[in-house]
């Protein structure tokens, strides 16, 4: 299957409006097909430029949706007009909407079980119909090679179809590409999204996120976790990406094969 792509600031990006995007890992999980998603933010963009096992991940990854408006700026600048917004929050409401649509189970991998309890109670009464196949917290040191094996042949008995992971950037990410061809399922990398929809966190207002200022919105929540990750990721991006775009013809986005 082929998915276009560019690469922004040297990381490839699916270039695909939200809904194709969804249509697409929808397709994926009514076969069980073993893929990776990342949802790409300039944090991970950058991270992944000194990160020797980010890097591939990403370039592995069967698809790498634009999580930010500052990536999608760039995607526009590039050429690709009709690029939107395809924000972890977003993929995650609309994959469970598809999954109760065409009987889908899901599973939950990370986060802490006081998290994935709150998110079992929402989605019950969000979509009372989602086939929730399993949930897991799983230790935050390494797994050893037989509660790996444990974990992956507990999510392909489950018959799930996606399992969405929050282990955070850069881990979910490599913890996905090391299980490629494994996991029977859509693995989805959306760590900042459990917490959030558990209503342990606040979600930024529509008009912030739209407006790419989701990153100040949370810098004044948690400012002590983040001002360093923003104030040495966001500068570097800013200056790779006018260059990029200022030294670039825009053409169409190159295809990239997958099999």
């Amino acid at each position: 299957m082929q998915l276009p792509k560019v690469s922004v600031t040297g990381s490839p990006v699916t270039a695909l409006p939200f809904k194709e995007q969804i249509s697409i890992m929808v397709a994926w999980a009514k076969h069980h097909s073993s893929r990776m998603v990342c949802v790409a933010n300039v944090h991970m963009l950058m991270e992944s430029r000194g990160n020797s096992r980010l890097r591939p991940a990403l370039e592995s990854a069967d698809l790498v949706a634009p999580d930010g408006m500052p990536l999608v700026w760039v995607m526009r600048s590039l050429g690709v007009e009709r690029q939107d917004r395809v924000a972890g929050m977003d993929i995650f409401l609309a994959l469970c909407q598809e999954s109760v649509k065409f009987d889908i189970p899901v599973f939950l991998l990370g986060s802490t079980w006081d998290v994935l309890d709150k998110m079992k109670v929402r989605l019950k009464h969000e979509f009372p119909n989602l086939k929730l196949a399993g949930m897991e917290s799983p230790p935050f040191r390494e797994l050893a090679e037989s509660e790996d094996a444990e974990l992956i042949e507990r999510i392909n008995n489950s018959g799930a179809g996606f399992t969405f992971v929050s282990l955070g950037c850069p881990k979910q990410e490599c913890w996905m590409a090391d299980r490629q061809g494994k996991i029977k399922s859509v693995m989805v990398g959306i760590g900042g999204v459990f917490p959030v929809y558990a209503g342990m966190k606040k979600h930024a207002p529509n008009w912030i996120r739209n407006n790419g200022l989701e990153w100040l919105y949370r810098l004044v929540q948690e400012p002590r976790r983040l001002w360093k990750r923003y104030f040495t990721t966001i500068p570097p991006f800013v200056w790779l990406a006018l260059q990029q775009v200022s030294g670039h013809r825009k053409v169409k986005p190159r295809r990239m094969l997958r099999f």
